[in-house]
């Protein structure tokens, strides 16, 4: 297995991945009773829904944006980040990541991005609606669809 130097050792924090990290392990509630944080974290997109059953990784990010004084999408759909900030070359700590969800281009999924290469081609990402909860999680970085970053912020 090759490795590379990890990017994330001489980068600093943003806020809103500071406040991600709050969130870590905030999980669904099983059953028909649902997670009141989870549906804070919906009432930051103009979807609102009410239920943690709904895919909520947009929403997860749209929160923790507001929660940092930044504007989101506003949109539940993890490919609407497509369109927000920057895209970056190379992954920041803290920059949002939009990945491929399944063959269906509608479908995706978006959370923050930590680091990468170390585990032979995967990224860790801290996000929502990973295994039904806030975590951090390894994916393919052949996953990747963008690296985005809010306007305006150095």
């Amino acid at each position: 297995m090759t490795t590379r130097p990890n990017e994330s050792a001489t980068q600093a924090e943003p806020a809103w991945l500071t406040i991600a990290r709050g969130e870590l392990g905030v999980r669904e509630k099983p059953g028909a009773e649902h997670s009141a944080r989870i549906l804070e974290y919906h009432a930051a997109t103009k979807l609102k829904a009410t239920s943690d059953e709904v895919a909520w990784c947009s929403s997860f990010c749209n929160w923790v944006m507001q929660q940092a004084g930044i504007e989101g999408t506003g949109s539940a759909a993890a490919r609407s980040w497509l369109s927000w900030g920057v895209e970056l070359e190379r992954p920041r700590v803290g920059c949002i990541v939009v990945l491929k969800r399944g063959d269906n281009p509608a479908q995706g999924h978006v959370a923050l991005w930590l680091s990468g290469h170390e585990f032979n081609g995967y990224m860790r990402v801290l996000g929502g609606n990973q295994s039904g909860r806030v975590c951090v999680s390894r994916y393919l970085e052949s996953r990747l669809i963008s690296y985005r970053w809010p306007v305006g912020v150095p």
